[in-house]
Protein backbone atom coordinates (compact mmCIF):
# COMPACT_ATOMS: atom_id res chain seq x y z
CA UNK A 1 0.00 0.00 0.00
CA UNK A 2 1.04 3.29 -0.88
CA UNK A 3 1.65 6.06 2.13
CA UNK A 4 -0.36 9.15 2.20
CA UNK A 5 0.67 12.15 0.88
CA UNK A 6 1.05 13.89 3.97
CA UNK A 7 4.24 11.58 4.78
CA UNK A 8 5.45 12.58 1.69
CA UNK A 9 5.31 16.18 2.70
CA UNK A 10 6.25 14.84 5.99
CA UNK A 11 10.23 13.30 4.18
CA UNK A 12 10.53 16.12 2.32
CA UNK A 13 9.93 18.63 4.83
CA UNK A 14 13.07 16.53 6.64
CA UNK A 15 15.11 16.75 3.70
CA UNK A 16 14.99 20.27 3.53
CA UNK A 17 16.70 20.53 6.67
CA UNK A 18 19.85 19.12 4.87
CA UNK A 19 19.40 21.09 1.74
CA UNK A 20 18.72 24.26 4.61
CA UNK A 21 22.06 23.18 6.39
CA UNK A 22 24.14 23.07 3.10
CA UNK A 23 23.07 26.52 1.84
CA UNK A 24 23.45 28.34 4.50
CA UNK A 25 26.98 26.68 5.50
CA UNK A 26 25.19 25.85 9.53
CA UNK A 27 25.01 22.21 9.99
CA UNK A 28 22.81 22.58 12.89
CA UNK A 29 20.02 22.11 10.53
CA UNK A 30 21.35 18.57 9.41
CA UNK A 31 22.04 17.79 12.97
CA UNK A 32 18.01 17.77 13.54
CA UNK A 33 17.79 15.20 10.24
CA UNK A 34 21.06 13.01 10.96
CA UNK A 35 21.07 10.32 14.07
CA UNK A 36 24.20 10.54 15.85
CA UNK A 37 25.07 6.88 14.56
CA UNK A 38 24.85 8.25 10.46
CA UNK A 39 27.20 7.01 8.41
CA UNK A 40 28.28 9.11 4.98
CA UNK A 41 29.66 7.89 1.47
CA UNK A 42 31.19 8.96 -1.47
CA UNK A 43 33.93 10.96 -3.44
CA UNK A 44 34.70 14.31 -2.86
CA UNK A 45 37.69 15.72 -5.32
CA UNK A 46 38.23 12.38 -6.08
CA UNK A 47 38.82 11.33 -2.10
CA UNK A 48 36.77 8.55 -0.80
CA UNK A 49 34.99 9.86 2.02
CA UNK A 50 33.52 7.12 4.67
CA UNK A 51 32.24 7.16 8.13
CA UNK A 52 30.77 9.71 10.42
CA UNK A 53 27.97 12.02 9.34
CA UNK A 54 30.59 14.11 11.01
CA UNK A 55 32.58 14.49 8.08
CA UNK A 56 29.56 16.21 6.20
CA UNK A 57 28.88 18.84 9.51
CA UNK A 58 32.51 20.05 9.05
CA UNK A 59 32.38 20.09 5.48
CA UNK A 60 29.03 22.00 5.62
CA UNK A 61 30.49 24.24 7.86
CA UNK A 62 34.14 25.37 6.07
CA UNK A 63 32.28 26.12 2.91
CA UNK A 64 29.14 28.02 2.12
CA UNK A 65 26.76 27.03 -0.40
CA UNK A 66 27.57 30.05 -1.83
CA UNK A 67 25.63 32.53 -4.10
CA UNK A 68 24.72 30.18 -6.77
CA UNK A 69 24.05 27.25 -4.76
CA UNK A 70 20.54 25.29 -5.94
CA UNK A 71 18.98 22.39 -4.44
CA UNK A 72 16.28 19.69 -5.62
CA UNK A 73 14.62 17.37 -3.23
CA UNK A 74 12.85 14.14 -4.95
CA UNK A 75 11.32 11.57 -2.45
CA UNK A 76 11.46 8.23 -4.32
CA UNK A 77 10.17 6.23 -1.83
CA UNK A 78 7.80 6.10 1.14
CA UNK A 79 6.77 2.59 3.08
CA UNK A 80 5.48 3.14 6.56
CA UNK A 81 9.09 2.87 8.59
CA UNK A 82 11.47 3.53 5.24
CA UNK A 83 11.90 6.09 2.47
CA UNK A 84 14.91 7.08 0.02
CA UNK A 85 15.26 10.54 -1.15
CA UNK A 86 17.42 12.43 -3.81
CA UNK A 87 18.94 15.84 -3.78
CA UNK A 88 20.33 17.90 -6.45
CA UNK A 89 22.69 20.14 -5.42
CA UNK A 90 24.46 22.31 -7.83
CA UNK A 91 26.80 24.95 -7.43
CA UNK A 92 28.08 24.16 -3.46
CA UNK A 93 31.06 26.44 -2.66
CA UNK A 94 30.33 27.73 -6.14
CA UNK A 95 31.49 25.17 -7.69
CA UNK A 96 30.58 21.63 -7.01
CA UNK A 97 27.36 20.13 -8.08
CA UNK A 98 26.26 17.02 -6.24
CA UNK A 99 23.66 13.99 -6.37
CA UNK A 100 22.89 12.99 -2.87
CA UNK A 101 21.02 9.90 -1.74
CA UNK A 102 19.41 9.60 1.89
CA UNK A 103 18.16 6.54 3.79
CA UNK A 104 15.57 8.02 6.28
CA UNK A 105 13.63 5.90 8.87
CA UNK A 106 10.58 7.03 10.53
CA UNK A 107 11.91 6.46 14.39
CA UNK A 108 9.55 7.58 17.48
CA UNK A 109 6.92 9.39 14.93
CA UNK A 110 10.01 11.56 13.46
CA UNK A 111 11.72 10.79 10.09
CA UNK A 112 14.82 10.61 10.74
CA UNK A 113 18.62 10.32 8.11
CA UNK A 114 20.47 7.06 9.42
CA UNK A 115 23.16 7.66 5.81
CA UNK A 116 23.77 9.73 2.98
CA UNK A 117 26.01 8.36 0.01
CA UNK A 118 26.80 11.19 -2.60
CA UNK A 119 28.50 11.64 -6.61
CA UNK A 120 30.29 14.66 -7.22
CA UNK A 121 29.53 15.11 -10.70
CA UNK A 122 33.04 14.71 -12.59
CA UNK A 123 32.70 18.12 -14.43
CA UNK A 124 33.68 19.91 -10.86
CA UNK A 125 35.86 17.52 -9.83
CA UNK A 126 38.97 19.78 -8.95
CA UNK A 127 42.02 17.39 -8.26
Amino acid sequence: MRAPLKEYQAVEAAAMKFVKSVAEGNSKYAKELFIDEAVLFGYLDGNLEHGSIEQFYHNVDTVPGGDNFQARVDVLLVEESLAVVRVLEEGWGNRIDFTDVLLLLKMNGEWKCVAKAYNQNSNTIQK
